[in-house]
């Protein structure tokens, strides 16, 4: 039965989503979620870990920001065309029977774009609303202070509004919240030191995420400010700590906190990973890596330095091989010495040996956009970025990731570098022999990034080739049926007793490498951590010392 779910996410930690929410993500037919026009989206970032892999997704992209537009209607008639046309694609889905669970960061009534929707659908739909918290009480977690107490009241105001209106209301409230800032801020900045209440005010940037910052309202950079930012002037006089970032001194600190108790969580901690970089793990809803290695790094991780703004950064790709230290090369281990930031997939970054004042930015696999544009954020700042994949980083990895990103007007003049690493196809060959000792292909079975009618296309292609090819991530957890699919598919160009390589964890503790035949290939025995390797025609097995052998020929009969 068809139904729209407004979901609150919370303001950015993908451990603050509901229950109630995270249930409606993970059982919803469609995923509908807003970005503008680069395409990233905090909140499916958020929503990511209670996603499923088959459910069908709606982005739906503003034609315009805070650009200019050429739409007859001006800014509002393309945001209200955008809205029809949205609402529109939204009720075909809920026509045709489907729950529909429209993402909203933060709470789905508080400033947010489902409203909307929710305007235009919810007189001819079943719509429930999830509440979410929103980012007011996550910026009054951050400072640690309570926003009001007794009979005060709090004001929440629009940086949008005019800066003599925003001096008004704010000497005429007890405490208040400014949301909506990014290029506003010069003029929040003037309404509350004209209203008196500038040193009174904090700064708190993308809050309850890793890349936190929190700062006196007096001492931000006007340049820097993001839309998801927000003001606090508490009521109360804070009684607890405030944590400055962004080099604040203990003499510009909170006077009531002791100097010992000054704090900084810098924006680029050793956990941190913004919003927009990571989908996160819930410990309660995934597995225990994530909450384990965060206390981990909280309670043994020495601090660090900020990287210097003014200085040159850089992001260096590398490969550190399949599995074997061994197979890391001298010059990925000499980018790692010399990294201020290592950034990757959690797996990975594990892989990188811990050294004092060098931060860690891991995240889950699914999010190799946000992660590249995270490191060159991060070197834009100053920071030597080392962004670590498995096996050679431009194969099927994140060097790709990385470049494209960087192509970005924002990021093209950050120095970007590729350092090559051992392919897994290789390693897993060299284990066998030579079954690539010929012309050969590489393809991916992962339909995430691309439909799985192109996957089948070129399966068919280079059998149909008489090429060998190496087959990277076969199967994964939510995705198994492919690799039988793949069966059949090369079973039309093949003969049954074609050679299969099956390599896993190559290089790992747990290493297996085995060779079946193409009619032999059972999809139950492969997971992500397998590779497989399809022969040729020309491709042959026989027994040698140590076990068989499997060779590819270079030569063929004329």
């Amino acid at each position: 039965m068809s139904k729209l779910w407004g979901v609150g996410l919370g303001p950015g930690d993908p451990e603050l989503v509901t229950v109630k929410a995270a249930r409606v993500i993970g059982e919803a037919d469609v995923i509908a979620f807003h970005s503008a026009r680069h395409g990233r989206s905090i909140s499916r970032a958020i929503a990511a870990p209670y996603m499923r892999a088959d459910q069908l997704e709606e982005h739906l992209v503003y034609p315009v920001t805070t650009e200019t537009t050429d739409h007859p209607g001006g800014y509002q008639g393309a945001i209200d065309e955008f809205y029809e046309q949205a609402a529109a694609t939204l009720a075909d889905h809920l026509a045709a029977g489907r729950t529909v669970a429209l993402l909203a960061a933060g709470d789905p009534l508080f400033y947010s774009s489902f409203m909307h929707m929710h305007r235009r659908l919810a007189d001819r739909f079943d719509t429930e609303i999830i509440p979410g918290v929103t980012s007011v009480s996550a910026a009054s977690a951050a400072l640690g202070t309570p926003l009001v107490e007794g009979e005060q009241a709090l004001t929440i105001l629009p940086g949008t509004l005019p800066t003599a209106e925003l001096t008004r209301r704010l000497r005429d409230t007890d405490a208040a919240a400014i949301m909506k800032l990014g290029r506003t801020y010069p003029g929040v900045r003037q309404a509350l030191s004209d209203a008196g209440r500038l040193d009174d005010a904090f700064y708190v940037e993308r809050a309850s995420s890793t890349r936190q910052r929190v700062l006196r309202a007096a001492d931000v950079d006007d340049s820097s400010v993001p839309y998801f930012a927000i003001t606090i002037v508490p009521g109360p006089t804070p009684a607890t700590r405030i944590p400055l970032t962004s080099g604040q001194s203990v003499a510009d600190a909170d006077q009531t906190a002791a100097p010992a108790e000054i704090v900084s969580t810098g924006s680029d901690s050793a956990a941190a990973l913004d919003e927009r970089y990571a989908a996160g793990s819930p410990a309660a809803a995934l597995d225990e890596r994530h909450a384990a290695a965060m206390d981990a790094r909280e309670t043994t991780e020495p601090p660090v330095s900020e990287p210097d703004s003014g200085g040159r950064g850089e992001v260096v790709v590398v490969g550190l091989g399949p599995g074997a230290d061994g197979w890391t090369t001298p010059e990925v281990a000499r980018a790692l010495a010399g990294a201020t930031d290592i950034v990757g997939y959690t797996t990975y970054v594990n892989r990188v040996p811990v050294r004092a004042g060098q931060r860690r930015h891991a995240s889950d696999n699914r999010v190799e956009s946000e992660r590249a544009a995270m490191a060159l954020d991060l070197a834009k700042a100053g920071a030597k970025v080392v962004v670590v994949s498995s096996g050679d980083p431009g194969v099927f990895a994140m060097a790709a990731a990385v470049i494209e990103e960087s192509a970005d007007p924002q990021w093209r003049e950050v120095p970007v570098r590729v350092l090559p690493g051992v392919t897994a196809a290789s390693a897993v060959a060299s284990r066998m022999g030579a079954p690539l000792g010929h012309d050969f292909a590489m393809i991916s079975l992962s339909d995430r990034l691309k439909p799985w009618e192109t996957v089948a296309q070129r399966i068919s292609a280079v059998a149909s080739a008489d090429m060998a090819f190496a087959v990277y991530n076969p199967a994964s957890s939510q995705r198994q049926w492919q690799v039988a699919a793949m069966r059949e598919l090369v079973l039309e160009h093949r003969k049954p007793e074609t050679p299969v390589v099956i390599g896993r964890d190559v290089g790992g503790p747990a290493e297996s490498v085995r060779v079946v035949t193409l009619a032999e290939l059972d999809p139950g025995e492969v997971d992500m951590r397998t590779l497989l390797i399809v022969g040729a025609s020309t491709t042959t097995v026989f027994d040698a010392a140590g076990g068989p052998r499997v060779f590819t020929s270079r030569r063929y009969e004329t």
